[in-house]
């Protein structure tokens, strides 16, 4: 039997160690806006009912730990020393007007004198959505006395505020651990992308210059199928080789941001700089210029991946026309590209966004299924969202919303 309770007590030991973990309440001290919150509920705790002191106590399986205190400072004690570990998981507040009287605090050093001379003693459970018991908040004096109806219940409305702010606290901790991991698999994409990237690349453009070198052989005429099946292969095979870019790129995307004030006209004048020869538009491409707090490099990749799906997706009927202008608002500021091409369909717009996803129609040009994945990625990695909208007679407008405060500052 004694084995038996021995287990069960290391069990409910551990279990309290893991959820004080998880709400940081073993180690870390509350951050700086959970410490403001907390001294002020127990200022208020005190006032209301009328004690000298008030104290959040958070009992571990080995000792109390004090978060916050009005009337005296903070500290800690052996947990068979506390007075609030031997009624916070009866699930009730307790109320003792002279604990020197009570049998079950009469000996215990916070009353006795040997640490402090308790004598009115108050608490009411910390306990969680889930039942489960952090701890407790605490009013006490020197002096007996005892609490009205009305200030038990604002004691109990204060205890479940106090669990409020560490709950806030738990869901902090669990987003900072989610980005932190997020982070990781993050750098870990981008080196696997860049050594298969790597790996593969040499092997393929291996086969590329052959492919050259073969098209130049006089022993292969034009037309044969010799030439046809190099064609195909050559065709390929560049085809992987922009799967490879676009795998790269799209890995990449979000790693060190240095975010700076950056001129929209430049940066589109650059991306269809990189775009070379293969951006064209026949009817002009007008841009407006604009301020865009953002990272200058991966701003040129937006622009470089939206004009040439312009460029490579317009309308077989009339000349593309691209425009590229910026709205500011109270989030931030807002690029927009808006084409007069082939436009996307309502049903498809959100799928498109999507990595690896073509709508293959027909005189469609070959692609990866990434360009607009990685705008996604590059516009979300600023804390900003990404959205595509029909443009006004015809085409697709893109608008990316790069947000005021920069990557910590998300609309």
């Amino acid at each position: 039997m004694a084995q038996a309770d021995g287990h069960s007590l290391a069990s409910a030991d551990f279990k309290r160690r893991s959820v004080l973990g998880e709400f940081g309440l073993l180690e870390e001290s509350p951050s700086a806006s959970a410490a403001r919150a907390l001294n002020f509920l127990v200022d208020l705790a005190a006032k209301l009912c009328g004690v000298p002191f008030s104290v959040v106590n958070i009992i571990t399986p080995e000792q109390q730990v004090q978060l916050a205190a009005a009337g005296l400072k903070p500290g800690l004690c052996a947990r068979e020393d506390s007075m609030c570990a031997k009624v916070f998981q009866q699930g009730r507040t307790t109320v003792v007007p002279d604990a020197a009287a009570d049998p079950r605090f009469a000996a215990n050093p916070f009353v006795t004198g040997e640490i402090a001379s308790v004598r009115f003693y108050a608490s009411s459970p910390l306990l969680t959505g889930s039942g489960f018991a952090l701890g407790s908040l605490c009013v006490f004096s020197d002096a007996p006395a005892t609490l009205s109806a009305e200030q038990t219940a604002m004691l109990d409305v204060l205890a479940a505020q106090v669990v409020e702010v560490l709950e806030l606290q738990h869901r902090t901790l669990q987003l900072q651990h989610a980005l932190e991991e997020l982070g990781r698999s993050n750098r870990k994409l981008a080196d696997f992308a860049g050594r298969v990237s790597h790996d593969l690349r040499i092997p393929l453009t291996t086969i590329l210059g052959y492919v050259e070198l073969s098209e130049d052989d006089e022993d292969i005429r034009p037309g044969s199928p010799a030439a046809g099946y190099l064609e195909h292969i050559g065709g390929s095979g560049r085809r992987m080789l922009s799967m490879l870019d676009g795998v790269l790129s799209y890995s990449q995307v979000g790693g060190m941001l240095r975010p700076r004030p950056v001129s929209l006209k430049d940066t589109v004048a650059a991306a269809v700089s990189d775009l070379g020869d293969g951006f064209s538009v026949d009817g002009g491409l007008e841009c407006e210029d604009a301020e865009v707090l953002a990272d200058p490099a991966q701003l040129r990749s937006l622009l470089q991946n939206l004009l040439g799906n312009a460029s490579n997706y317009r309308s077989p009927a009339r000349e593309l026309k691209v425009k590229v202008y910026a709205l500011a608002d109270d989030r931030g500021v807002t690029v927009r590209v808006s084409d007069n091409g082939k436009g996307i369909s309502a049903a498809d717009r959100e799928r498109v966004l999507e990595p690896l996803v073509r709508l293959h129609r027909p005189g469609d040009a070959p692609g990866s299924g990434l360009g607009l994945a990685t705008c996604v990625r590059i516009v979300q990695s600023h804390g900003g969202e990404l959205s595509v909208t029909e443009t006004p007679g015809g085409g697709t407008t893109v608008s990316a919303l790069f947000p005021k405060g920069g990557p910590h500052e998300s609309a």
